[in-house]
Order: C-alpha cells, then sequence, then structure tokens
C-alpha cells in the first residue's frame, strides 16, 4: 500500500477505480435481493451472485489469492451446502409465505445499524491509505496465510462449526419430517361392545 500522490483525487478516478464502483453496485444489488425475494432458491443463486461480485472487487484489488479463495469456499461451497440443506429440507421452489417473518423494518435498522458502523471503521482506518492498482500485485500467500491461521483462526473454526451444525440441523429436520409421514394420522380407538338402554351401575333394571 502507498499513499495517495498529490495528483490522484476523488475527482480524477481511474478505469480501474470506475470498474470497482459498478461492480459494488451490482453486488450490493445482488446482496438486497438475496435478503428481499420469497424464493428460497432464488435467494441462493443471488447470494452466489453476490460472493462472485466480492470475488471480482478482490481481483480489482489485486488480491488474487483472497479472489479464488472467495471462489472457491463460500461460492463453491457455502452455496452449495445452502443448496444442500434446502433439498434435505423439502423447501419450497416457488414462492414461500414463510420466507417473510414481518420484522422487516427491525432487521433493516439493524442491517443499516450495522453496515453504518462497518463504513465508518473502515473509513476512519484506511482514511489516508491507497493501494497502487497498477503496479504489482500486493501481498503474497505465505503471509496471507500466516495472517489468516495465526490471526484469525478462531474466526475461521467458529465458521466451520456453524456450517457443520446448520448441514447436522437440515438432516434431523429432514428425517423428522419423512418419519411423521410414515406413520401416518394416529388410528381411531376401537368402539365397546354397545350398552342396552336402561342399563345403569346397579344392573339391568
Amino acid at each position: 500500500m502507498t499513499l495517495a500522490a498529490a495528483s490522484h483525487g476523488f475527482l480524477s478516478p481511474t478505469g480501474v477505480e470506475i470498474a470497482f464502483l459498478l461492480v459494488g453496485l451490482v453486488t450490493f444489488g445482488a446482496a438486497v435481493l438475496t435478503v428481499t425475494t420469497r424464493q428460497l432458491v432464488h435467494a441462493a443463486l443471488w447470494l452466489v451472485v453476490a460472493l462472485g461480485g466480492l470475488a471480482v472487487e478482490y481481483l480489482l484489488l489485486t488480491a488474487e489469492f483472497i479472489a479464488w479463495v472467495q471462489v472457491l469456499i463460500y461460492v463453491g461451497a457455502v452455496v452449495v451446502l445452502l443448496l444442500f440443506g434446502l433439498m434435505l429440507t423439502r423447501a419450497p421452489v416457488g414462492r414461500s409465505p414463510d420466507a417473510d417473518s414481518g420484522n422487516r423494518w427491525a432487521a433493516l435498522t439493524v442491517a443499516a445499524a450495522s453496515a453504518a458502523a462497518l463504513v465508518w471503521v473502515v473509513v476512519d482506518a484506511f482514511r489516508a491509505t491507497w493501494i497502487d492498482l497498477d503496479g504489482p500485485a500486493a501481498g503474497s500467500t505465505a503471509v496471507t496465510g500466516a495472517s489468516l491461521f495465526q490471526n484469525w483462526v478462531l474466526p475461521f473454526e467458529a465458521l466451520s462449526v456453524l456450517l457443520l451444525a446448520a448441514l447436522v440441523g437440515a438432516i434431523v429436520l429432514s428425517r423428522r419430517a419423512k418419519a411423521e409421514r410414515t406413520a401416518g394420522p394416529p388410528a381411531a380407538p376401537a368402539a365397546g361392545p354397545p350398552v342396552a338402554h336402561g342399563a345403569d351401575k346397579g344392573g339391568v333394571r
């Protein structure tokens, strides 16, 4: 990373910066469609577009290794795991009224607050730092791997446990639904012998 040159500014963007902005808008639109559509399969496919857009952003930032990791792990593994979970739980392919919980405004408030906090932290941390996009690729696989498995190993393993728990939960839900369909409706109680009219506890009158 290098400091910004005196001749460079926000009013004179390069072609790479314009492409970065356009891909970011496409990624943002795909992310919005992921959380607003009522078709679960479409949500998973829009998630593929959003994660693929992030991979393109990494490529534009000369982080080729992170870009391919994004494609292999998130696009190639996480989305496949989500689709596998949808198939195991027999989720509806078309519109699903259960996909809307009615808490849209609360979710929108939390999402906007989280996005604002994340943008503020990133801008404050990298306010005067620039990446030379026209130069050689910054960083290496060795440095990235060492940082990931030394400083971020706990979040990495926590994500692995979370994905494993999601897969186990999908299997449990699918087996429970299958068992309920196999058992069928409960049998009606057997009818007892007919009782003569006029009978009481003391015998027959």
